[in-house]
Protein backbone atom coordinates (compact mmCIF):
# COMPACT_ATOMS: atom_id res chain seq x y z
CA UNK A 1 0.00 0.00 0.00
CA UNK A 2 2.64 2.63 0.44
CA UNK A 3 4.26 2.50 -3.11
CA UNK A 4 1.06 3.45 -4.14
CA UNK A 5 0.36 6.78 -1.86
CA UNK A 6 4.29 7.27 -2.77
CA UNK A 7 2.73 6.66 -6.35
CA UNK A 8 0.18 8.91 -6.04
CA UNK A 9 2.07 11.85 -4.24
CA UNK A 10 4.91 11.63 -7.43
CA UNK A 11 1.94 12.24 -9.36
CA UNK A 12 0.65 15.09 -7.79
CA UNK A 13 4.49 16.81 -7.06
CA UNK A 14 4.34 16.32 -11.01
CA UNK A 15 0.73 18.40 -11.50
CA UNK A 16 2.16 20.59 -9.69
CA UNK A 17 5.53 21.31 -11.42
CA UNK A 18 3.32 21.60 -14.68
CA UNK A 19 0.68 23.54 -13.46
CA UNK A 20 3.67 26.12 -12.12
CA UNK A 21 5.45 26.25 -15.58
CA UNK A 22 2.24 26.68 -16.97
CA UNK A 23 1.83 29.82 -14.89
CA UNK A 24 4.99 30.77 -15.82
CA UNK A 25 4.73 30.58 -19.44
CA UNK A 26 1.57 32.80 -19.16
CA UNK A 27 3.56 35.34 -17.23
CA UNK A 28 5.89 35.45 -19.73
CA UNK A 29 3.53 35.56 -22.37
CA UNK A 30 1.81 38.66 -21.31
CA UNK A 31 4.90 40.30 -20.48
CA UNK A 32 5.93 40.16 -24.08
CA UNK A 33 2.42 41.08 -25.31
CA UNK A 34 2.49 44.09 -23.07
CA UNK A 35 5.81 45.16 -24.35
CA UNK A 36 4.98 44.87 -28.08
CA UNK A 37 1.06 46.07 -27.34
CA UNK A 38 2.97 49.19 -25.45
CA UNK A 39 5.61 49.44 -28.97
CA UNK A 40 2.44 49.39 -31.07
CA UNK A 41 0.45 52.16 -29.36
CA UNK A 42 3.86 54.40 -29.42
CA UNK A 43 4.29 53.78 -32.92
CA UNK A 44 0.79 54.90 -34.18
CA UNK A 45 0.86 57.97 -32.29
CA UNK A 46 3.44 59.11 -34.06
Amino acid sequence: MAPLVLAATAAEEGKKVIEAMLVVGLVFAGVITLGQLGHWIRHRRH
